[in-house]
């Protein structure tokens, strides 16, 4: 059995690809099939990062670049994990199933993804499940040595199965120092010209330690990995992925498909395997585009105000509709003071919940990586988290300079939520 699992990670794979990233990566004719699929071809029209490239400008990779890059990393994870005794609950089959489920994982995102993710729609990894379970994937997924049925059950969770090695892929491909995160921190690192994702991935590899049940284990020496990963996580959220102008961006899109989908002229199933084009062409089409054109021509709104998470009603603004009366209302209430706006030209932007735990187990330690010797204890999480959650007022650029006090906004604002 080893030996045939060893030859399902190592031999034919003879086909090159180039990659900024990790130099040259090797798949095998059947797998690379499945990167010139129209669904796997979407994925070169997705940027990775959606609107970061506004802030820095060389964010302009693609979610099908850093698909195979995950492939890269996950086929490097499983090698290492099999010769340090993962072989033996690992099956030829499924080890082409979790390769292809690497490559495939992102099928089903959506363009400017935090935009549509608090949208009443199917989830990304639903969608990727449904998109394998169809022709031509199907058929190329199957031809690649993969099983189409476990492949997508990898993806997406709430696809049912008790499979002890189903169970331990789950684990590889969503975890703390899972071959997705290892690849968009860096990835997005150096297409964003900033050193905060760069992880030393090389010794992370060769240090992680398999578990049927857990996925991988840690001993202490990756400790201080583990922390460079989650500190990373933590700046890359503070400098790139929440950046002000960022936010505000992701907002316009969001309240442009928010506006659509609730007025009817949109609806859900049509947002559905778009690419960037593809959205910013319905939102013309149906809803006039105001707000997407000003996103696609850099003309951002304007922050107005921020207003730490501790300070703000969170409860009351923890749905879209409730943001979207409170909209109207700080309108209303800003109109009262002098300062005339329509509530079609605010946004109030609250970030979606990030996790910082990691579910790691210190073999050495005997114990979690919360409890072990790290720094990393649940008050320096809290205080990220903290730190990062900031509720902001986004307005249009037109009315910058008759809102001069940021104190007046939030004034308003909170009297609002109250």
């Amino acid at each position: 059995m080893e030996k045939t699992i060893e030859a399902s990670l190592h031999e034919d794979y003879t086909h090159p690809i180039r990659d900024v990233l990790w130099g040259h990566i090797y798949m095998t004719e059947k797998l690379h099939a499945l990167t010139v699929t129209p669904a796997f071809m979407r994925l070169g029209r997705i940027l990775q990062l959606g609107p970061v490239y506004l802030v820095y400008p060389g964010a302009t990779h693609t979610r099908a670049s850093h698909s195979i890059g995950v492939y890269h990393l996950g086929r490097r994870l499983l090698q290492n994990l099999a010769e340090r005794g993962a072989s033996a609950w690992l099956s030829p089959e499924g080890v082409k199933s979790f390769l292809a489920a690497c490559l495939l994982h992102d099928l089903g995102h959506f363009p400017y993804t935090h935009s549509l993710k608090e949208l009443p729609l199917l989830s990304h990894e639903r969608l990727t499940g449904s998109i394998i379970l169809k022709e031509p994937v199907k058929s190329i997924t199957a031809a690649s040595g993969a099983d189409p049925a476990f492949t997508a059950a990898i993806i997406d969770k709430e696809i049912d199965g008790n499979d002890d090695e189903l169970l331990f892929y789950r684990k590889l491909l969503s975890g703390a120092l899972d071959p997705d995160k290892l690849d968009y921190l860096n990835r997005d690192a150096r297409y964003c010209g900033v050193p905060y994702g760069a992880q030393d991935v090389d010794f992370i590899l060769s240090r992680l330690l398999p578990d049927k049940e857990r996925g991988t284990n840690i001993d202490s020496r990756l400790i201080p990995n583990v922390e460079a990963v989650l500190f990373s996580k933590y700046l890359m959220y503070r400098t790139v992925y929440w950046h002000h102008q960022v936010r505000a961006a992701t907002a316009m899109i969001k309240k442009a498909l928010i506006n659509g989908l609730e007025s009817g002229k949109i609806k859900g199933e049509e947002l559905y395997n778009l690419d960037d084009t593809g959205l910013f062409a319905i939102l013309s089409e149906k809803t006039g585009g105001a707000l997407a054109e000003s996103v696609r021509e850099g003309r951002i709104f304007a922050t107005a105000a921020e207003i730490p998470h501790d300070q703000a009603n969170l409860a009351a603004l923890g749905k879209i509709s409730s943001r979207a009366l409170m909209e109207e209302q700080l309108a209303e209430r800003m109109g009262k003071e002098g300062l005339k706006i329509d509530a079609q030209d605010i946004i109030i932007d609250i970030p979606e919940p990030v996790s910082f735990e990691t579910g790691l187990y210190v073999e050495d330690e005997g114990r979690s990586f919360g409890e072990s010797s790290s720094a990393f204890k649940t008050e320096t999480v809290n205080a990220f988290i903290k730190t990062l959650y900031t509720v902001r007022i986004f307005i249009e650029q037109k009315y910058r300079e008759s809102l001069k006090t940021f104190p007046q906004i939030c004034d308003i604002f909170k009297q609002a939520v109250k």
